[in-house]
């Protein structure tokens, strides 16, 4: 049973831990708000809403409504007899009642270390990964909370190698995709985990103009140039250094790209820090100088699987939402058109949420497309709410890009430079600025001037719904 905030019974007033709406992730101080807030969204979004979840393409996240009335004045008794009885157990009935499908939301206290005691913080342990062809060093970074996340990270990439998550019956898995041996982390054709740049997504025949200057890059993806090249940062070893707090541990990768490098013009400083808290949040944030104007475009490659086994489940049953109401269509090469479009009545329609499946024989080729976020202001904000029925794990995305490029695991074909993972068995969020965008002058800039500082933040938060 989730345990209750309680403050201010006398006057009836009710918190409960992280209540936030189904439709518009907006966090409620209060009962009263939550069901003044789900009256006005379940309105707003009734019809769509109500037609997906009876086609059963998407999980409610929101109180159940039915007819007989606004929820306040069917909650009313409830509440009534919660004061009475001193917010015991008919607080505890309440919250049964009104989670949804007869689910229960877990404090994140409820939930056990299996690494670390509950009271010992945020702990850190560093380690030798392995070696380069070359002799050099990996170090591998294991980062743990007291709620049992378990982040592991390498400097061969500023990589992610794993994130451990429990289920709904406790049991704690690895939720992304990976390699089995250092080997084939150094090969990595699939990206898993790694930090991409200098530009991550794709640069249309692998050449842009700056500045009244040609640069011309490595075509490694047909004729364009995909995730800063064969020798992008997913390939080079990263200074490293981990700090902890009581309340989180942070690993920051510095490294400086030299002018020219993969074509790329100026000497660029780059910082990626990875930090995990004790709200299960995995964040990320990027920042970068230049000493002469270049493009940027940073983003992490992971690919996840909720269900904790991706070797023999695919992820078409996953649930995504992206609060994304464009889309950029792209030609035969996956380079952006340049126009937006509407994803109103297209599979590209991810606004109430669906199954990851649902619509994708209807995407030639499957999901590999970048989302315009809907945002009406600038800084962190949510974009991509995912939850696997199978495990109860739910990943929740906020970002201060512009841009979400999803993709669907469509080329991976099982094979071994591929982790053995088959076609769908993962999928990537990539927060990010739009494909292409140095050749489309109308996509917001990723251009980078000495004197300024590019800086980016994600964050991944994970919990469980039973």
């Amino acid at each position: 049973m989730p345990k209750l905030h309680r403050q201010e019974c006398l006057c009836h007033l009710i918190l409960i831990d992280s209540l936030t709406c189904g439709v518009c992730f907006r966090p409620f101080s209060s009962w009263l708000e939550a069901c003044q807030g789900f009256d006005s969204c379940d309105q707003s979004m009734s019809s769509g809403l109500t037609a997906d979840r009876q086609a059963g393409n998407i999980r409610g996240f929101m109180f159940p409504r039915d007819d007989s009335g606004p929820m306040m004045f069917r909650l009313f008794p409830l509440l009534l007899v919660a004061s009475l009885y001193g917010c015991g157990a008919a607080v505890d009935g309440l919250a049964t009642a009104v989670l949804p499908d007869g689910e229960q939301k877990p404090d994140a206290s409820d939930t056990a270390n299996p690494i670390a005691d509950k009271d010992s913080g945020m702990t850190w342990e560093h380690a030798e990964f392995g070696r380069t062809s070359d002799g050099e060093k990996i170090e591998q970074y294991t980062l743990q909370n007291r709620n049992g996340i378990v982040v592991r990270l390498i400097n061969y990439g500023a990589t992610v190698v794993s994130v451990e998550t429990k289920d709904r019956d406790g049991k704690s898995e690895n939720i992304v995709l990976g390699h089995a041996d250092v080997d084939h982390w150094l090969k990595n054709p699939c990206y898993f985990g790694c930090t991409v740049g200098r530009y991550g997504n794709r640069i249309g025949n692998a050449v842009f103009g700056l500045n009244g200057n040609i640069y011309n890059l490595p075509k490694n993806d047909g004729k364009n140039h995909l995730h800063g090249g064969t020798g992008g940062f997913h390939t080079r070893i990263w200074e490293a250094e981990a700090t902890s707090d009581d309340s989180s541990v942070t690993v920051t990768f510095h490294r400086v790209s030299p002018d020219g490098e993969d074509g790329y013009p100026g000497n660029l400083d780059v910082t990626v820090q990875y930090t995990l808290n004790d709200d299960n949040e995995l964040k990320i944030h990027y920042e970068a100088t230049t000493d002469k104007p270049t493009v940027v475009n940073l983003t992490n490659h992971c690919y996840w699987n909720l269900t904790g086994n991706a070797a023999e489940k695919d992820v078409l049953g996953h649930e995504l939402r992206l609060l994304c109401n464009h889309y950029l269509p792209v030609n035969d090469q996956l380079i952006p058109t340049g126009d937006t479009l509407a994803v109103a009545e297209t599979p590209m329609n991810f606004t109430q949420g669906k199954l990851i499946g649902h619509d994708l024989p209807g995407v030639e080729g499957g999901y590999d497309h970048c989302f315009v976020i809907a945002r009406s202001v600038d800084g962190l904000a949510p974009v991509a709410r995912v939850y696997d029925p199978s495990t109860g794990r739910v990943l929740e995305i906020s970002t201060t890009e512009p841009g979400i490029q999803f993709y669907s695991g469509n080329f991976l074909n099982g094979e071994k430079d591929c982790g053995g993972f088959g076609k769908h068995h993962g999928f990537c969020l990539e927060t990010q600025h739009y494909p292409d965008s140095p050749n489309q002058p109308h996509f917001p800039s990723t251009e980078l001037k000495p004197g300024e500082k590019y800086q980016s933040t994600t964050v991944h938060k994970f919990s469980v719904y039973n």
